[in-house]
């Protein structure tokens, strides 16, 4: 039987993703956070929704978001949500965004999700119990070798300014790799791997709404997550490297080569 959190969490990322694909060809209200990186009225109002959403179910849980605060009271189950991963995207008008929302019950995590509206895709994963699109489950990708694999990968906000920005990364691993994409929205990258649609992803710099729905995800799907070092992944690490698990190994080689 379907968790009720689960459940919930399905609910509220459908509520907030078709509140977005409404508002996807407005003319949006947009806030700069930096050169490149914005928020929109919509990343906003999505927000409120699933905060509003939560507090009235799970009063007493704390809540990590991307545009405000949130509630950190130290409570053992935690909300972490991405109200709309892709807003650079969905900025522009290009239709390549998602909800993401995982929960974290005394510091692991135990259930995610990740809704795509514009496709009505609705991944899901439960820790121990697998992860599934539309109620179909999923098996990462069965191929093992990096010359056949499809990537994908993004680049940080301070692109402009740090050196540590994955164009090196990048510009080897696309002689190494079939092909590589960069969509836009780390977390539907992520879910895209557990999919097997992709056969890895790696991105520097993201932060716990970005990946936490996506990394149990890949890992109930059969995939593997660490960092680019190899080492465990957790939401302290500088990046992350996720894959079929066949091509791993291969992968850490192209990033040792790079150093």
């Amino acid at each position: 039987m379907k968790s009720d959190y689960l459940a919930f969490a399905v609910d509220i990322a459908r509520e907030a993703g078709l509140l977005l694909r409404e508002k996807l060809n407005s003319t949006h209200t947009i806030v700069y956070k930096g050169e490149i990186n914005l928020v929109t009225e919509a990343d906003q109002m999505a927000e409120a929704l699933l905060m509003n959403r939560i507090g009235q179910r799970f009063p007493n849980h704390d809540i990590l978001t991307e545009e405000s605060a949130g509630i950190q009271s130290g409570a053992a189950c935690r909300w972490i949500i991405d109200p709309l991963d892709g807003t650079t995207n969905y900025a522009h008008g290009y239709p390549v965004f998602c909800v993401s929302i995982a929960l974290e019950i005394a510091a692991e995590i135990r259930y995610g999700v990740i809704y795509n509206p514009m496709l009505e895709e609705m991944f899901t994963a439960e820790k121990g119990g697998g992860a599934f699109l539309n109620g179909r489950q999923l098996q990462v990708s069965g191929t093992d070798l990096l010359l056949r694999s499809l990537l994908a990968t993004g680049f940080p906000y301070d692109i402009r300014e740090s050196e540590d920005n994955n164009i090196e990364y990048f510009v080897t691993m696309a002689k190494k790799a079939q092909a590589i994409r960069r969509a836009g929205s780390a977390a539907l990258d992520l879910a895209y791997v557990a999919a097997g649609r992709f056969d890895g992803f790696w991105e520097l710099k993201l932060m716990p709404w970005d990946t936490a729905a996506g990394l149990l995800m890949v890992q109930e799907a059969g995939g593997e997550v660490t960092d680019i070092f190899g080492q465990s992944y957790a939401f302290t690490s500088p990046h992350i490297l996720a894959s079929n698990g066949k091509i791993q190994a291969s992968l850490l080689e192209v990033f040792a080569s790079c150093r």
